[in-house]
């Protein structure tokens, strides 16, 4: 069973509390780059003072877990302050203008925090160097998140961001595997969901356009919409058509028609579970070992976690988690 406390630093008194929590904790983090996210209650009484900006610990079992600064207050008649709380990835909404050249996503993180003044830890080498980009009013996150989706489509390797206790880190889940496993006997319940209603095409049509000459080019995969009307491929689900149009420049548009129904010619399929046996080793991020019979599909494998809310009540600690990973391809 897991023990925690709250520990916040009034910074300006330059002194420590540590209140009994009401109604446990619930620690949530995500892969999509929002900030970690801790929110608990407490009864204000005359001894305990912070306000907004003063940091706040979590320690599990002695060991420390969440390190984040207090961004929201709520407070009913009976004097109980609801409190949320989110670690440094919060400061990576600030926006920005910038250029750069010649850089990794990694060296491009370790920019951003010394320009932003935040605290960086492990920031692993993302090997792929870009040639230069130029992002125009867009947060710090979305700067960050577009420079590992280029490394990612060249090399096919996944970094996932994270504050690790106060600094910005960087890891592969390779990283980040925790033994565990998830079954029927671990988990009080699962989610599964299968459709093809969202983020599924069987067919791609992309149009370049000469703005000047107003010509347009279209490409198709796989094949031409008359000569899919006409073939088995549409039988099951209908025409599901994506269109984009692109710059009359880009690169070989046939081949990323290919490239695209081969990414969306599929069924979506989701699967979260609720109530299973809290680690607090485990993130946004993790590789844990799933073992479930979905019906239609049997998981057995390690997945990623794409989400984790951590709940604490008294010395009870679950975990719901969302997961991803072989035909589990949607959140």
């Amino acid at each position: 069973m897991d023990s925690f406390k709250i520990i916040i630093h009034n910074k300006e008194a330059d002194k420590y509390f540590a209140p009994a929590v009401l109604d446990g904790a619930e620690l949530s983090l995500e892969l999509t780059g929002a900030p970690g996210k801790l929110v608990f209650s407490a009864h204000k009484d005359e001894i305990l003072d912070f306000k907004e900006g003063d940091t706040v610990q979590l320690v599990v079992d002695g060991a420390p877990c969440f390190f984040g600064y207090v961004f929201k207050k709520r407070r009913d008649r009976e004097q109980h302050i609801e409190v949320t709380a989110y670690d440094q990835l919060r400061y990576l909404k600030n926006k920005d203008s910038i250029t750069y050249k010649g850089k990794k996503a990694s060296e491009l993180i370790t920019m951003l925090a010394e320009d932003f003044q935040l605290k960086v830890g492990d920031i692993s080498d993302t090997g792929f160097v870009i040639d230069k980009r130029t992002e125009d009013n867009v947060t710090l996150a979305d700067m960050i998140q577009t420079a590992l989706d280029i490394t990612m489509m060249h090399t096919k390797k996944l970094f996932v961001l994270f504050d690790d206790f106060g600094k910005l880190t960087l890891k592969e889940p390779t990283a980040l595997w925790v033994p565990i496993l998830i079954n029927n006997r671990t988990a009080q319940n699962f989610a599964y969901e299968s459709g093809i209603d969202n983020d599924t095409y069987n067919l791609v049509k992309l149009v370049t356009e000469d703005k000047e000459s107003g010509e347009h080019k279209a490409f198709y995969a796989p094949m031409t919409p008359d000569e899919f009307a006409k073939s088995d491929a549409k039988k099951q689900w209908g025409v599901l058509q994506m269109y984009e149009k692109l710059d009359r420049n880009a690169q070989s548009p046939q081949e990323l028609a290919k490239q695209l129904l081969a990414q969306h010619n599929v069924v979506r399929r989701k699967l979260s579970i609720d109530g299973a046996a809290g680690d607090i080793r485990v993130r946004a991020g993790s590789l844990i070992a799933v073992s479930l019979e979905l019906g239609d599909v049997e998981i057995a494998q390690k997945m990623l976690v794409t989400k984790v809310t951590h709940s604490f009540y008294h010395r009870d600690h679950q975990m719901n988690l969302t997961l991803r990973g072989g035909v589990i391809n949607a959140e």
